[in-house]
């Protein structure tokens, strides 16, 4: 599983809002400027973003987005699954009931599931919230398992 850049523009994207929460709507410009991200491809994940009622939305002057709930309410799997159609690891697990004609006797399927619950479990117990409090406390970019 590779995550694109789209997963990973929006996840700066609603860290930035979630910093700047306080702030009232935020204009993209700014997002732009801080982040180093094109204003036009925010405009995108923007667009995708709103199908999922993650932010708020206001138009004309002092208008921008915001976190539409608490950045403790959004996590990373949750973004992820938005930005990628999802987490799995393989295609076989795409589908619920598994669809694949070889699941009933793949010897290899208990891997996959296995890799697939360890990162959705990592990634949902990750919210915005905790990601700048861990920037806070730590003072750089790392995240420990």
């Amino acid at each position: 599983m590779k995550i694109s850049t789209k997963g990973r523009y929006s996840l700066r994207m609603l860290v930035d809002l979630a910093e700047h929460k306080d702030n009232g709507y935020i204009a993209l410009k700014d997002i732009a400027e801080r982040q180093g991200i094109s204003k036009k491809y925010l405009e995108q994940i923007v667009t995708l973003l709103n199908r999922s009622d993650i932010l708020r939305t206001n138009r004309g002057y002092q208008g921008g987005y915001m976190l539409a709930q608490a950045p403790s309410q959004y996590t990373v799997g949750q973004i992820l699954r938005i930005t990628e159609g999802g987490l799995c690891p393989v295609a076989c697990l795409e589908d619920d009931p598994n669809q694949c004609e070889r699941s009933g006797s793949c010897r290899t399927l208990p891997i996959w599931q296995g890799l697939s619950n360890v990162i959705a479990e990592y990634l949902d117990s990750i919210t915005l919230q905790d990601i700048l409090d861990n920037y806070q406390n730590v003072g750089a970019d790392e995240y420990y398992i």
